[in-house]
């Protein structure tokens, strides 16, 4: 079998990975001084110092030996420079072939308003309003990649023609503005089939099969609080899920995406599978973290192979269950280090949502942990979570805790949130077609003199 070395520094540890296994058998072979000395700097592990090497230095660390397989094989992208020119906030970012205008991006939010899972006139209004307002990338909600993978029975989707055409609709829409327009894909698992919030008679939980529901699933058959136990998945339904995710990625691109996001975040499928809470399973799915990845590096193989190489894939991740013995930022760290070596062009970094928690909501409560994912595993970030000023979302990208900002009930608040910053900041109003701080000619007249 062939064998991988790492490169290393002098006396430094080396790392034997067999070039040919699995991406989650890879993620136990990552340089684990990598990943605590971007741990220290947060306080989650204790210091440790390496014994030193023959002449007194410290000896370093060993670089990561995980590898790709080839055809998805890339090399650790090299990260935007953090240097202030006149607004980072507002500089282009360009992720493979696709350029966004700027750092400033709708983060997909549900509107549970579809009928059969088609987006309608809400739908191009709620995202169409966000792109006039200047956001550089309009990303549409958790779309199923199957009708039982919904959230709720309004959830958008992406599994036949009706839908695909629909959302070209919005996409043209959006684009036409300036914006870039993306699309989540999903699985809510055993988060599935569940009452809309707002609701008219105000119910909550599980949606019975009579009420228009649906049986769920999901990597055990253990419960989210509140809702009805799903049925564990088996083994050939698992190996469905990645082609059902490619299917839906395929849909996205005739419909004319410029992103696909896969959800792994929020306690749906594929962070029930990643996280030692909702994962009770003793086969190749099940155990330690390099199983438990194994579904999500699939879907991800599977979408890349599908999607061209010119538009990026975004992955959102939950870095931490915010429960003891869950699911916690060291390891989404490693598993995001797999991830961009199999294509993946950023990670978008959310916490939560698998289990009931005290969760220490606050200003920018989020941030550390997109900063240490970036740190570790070399990939872009998006940060989200209570962002709300310019100058907050300015200073993030400036001191290189991400490479760009998700706004979710700030932009419900304020749609034009982008112009308004740009106008903080200093950037000009421009009508230019490409411009970073865009005013829609219709709009002009309403620019800050």
């Amino acid at each position: 079998m062939a064998t991988t070395l790492a490169p290393t520094a002098p006396d430094a540890a080396v790392v034997a990975v067999p070039a040919t296994q699995p991406a989650p058998v890879r993620l136990m072979a990552l340089g684990l001084w990598g990943v605590v000395g971007s741990l220290l700097s947060y306080g989650i592990v204790m210091t440790v110092t390496p014994p030193p090497a023959p002449g007194g230095s410290p000896t370093p660390p060993p670089a990561a030996a995980v590898r790709a397989p080839s055809e998805c094989r890339r090399g650790a992208p090299s990260l935007p420079p953090t240097v202030s020119t006149t607004s980072r906030l507002f500089e282009p970012l360009t992720l493979r072939g696709t350029t966004f205008r700027n750092r400033v991006w709708l983060a997909p939010m549900c509107q549970y308003s579809a009928t059969d899972g088609v987006p309608d006139d809400w739908h191009l209004v709620h995202l169409g309003t966000r792109a006039v307002g200047g956001f550089g990338l309009v990303l549409a909600e958790a779309t199923a990649v199957v009708p039982e993978g919904r959230i709720t029975p309004q959830d958008t989707g992406l599994w036949n023609d009706a839908q695909t055409d629909a959302w070209a609709r919005i996409v043209r829409f959006v684009q036409e503005r300036g914006a870039r327009a993306g699309v989540q894909l999903a699985h809510a698992g055993r988060k599935a089939s569940t009452y809309s919030p707002f609701d008219a008679q105000g119910r909550r939980g599980t949606v019975p099969a009579d009420d228009g529901g649906w049986g769920t699933v999901g990597p055990s058959a253990s419960a989210f609080p509140g809702y009805d136990a799903p049925r564990a998945l088996t083994a050939e339904e698992i190996a469905e899920v990645p082609a059902a995710f490619a299917a839906a990625a395929e849909r996205a691109l005739r419909a004319g995406f410029d992103v696909v996001e896969v959800h792994a975040a929020h306690g749906y499928l594929l962070h029930q599978f990643l996280s030692p809470l909702s994962n009770e399973r003793t086969d190749e799915y099940g155990g330690p973290l390099e199983n438990r990845a194994r579904l999500l590096t699939e879907v991800v193989e599977a979408v890349r192979a599908v999607w061209p190489e010119d538009r990026p894939l975004f992955v959102r991740v939950s870095a931490t269950d915010w429960v003891e013995g869950g699911l916690d930022v060291a390891d989404v760290a490693q598993v995001a280090t797999v991830l961009r070596e199999l294509g993946v062009d950023l990670v978008d970094v959310s916490t939560g949502g698998n289990a009931p928690a005290e969760i220490p909501v606050g200003p920018g409560y989020q941030v550390p942990h997109a900063r240490l994912v970036r740190e570790v595993a070399k990939v872009p970030v998006a940060a989200v979570g209570l962002l709300t000023s310019a100058e907050q979302a300015e200073g993030l990208v400036v001191d290189g805790a991400a490479d760009a900002v998700m706004l979710g009930r700030e932009a419900l608040r304020d749609p034009m949130w982008p112009l308004r910053a740009a106008h903080r900041l200093g950037v000009p109003a421009s009508t230019a077609p490409d411009a970073p701080a865009r005013w829609q000619p219709q709009l002009d007249r309403a620019t800050w003199r």
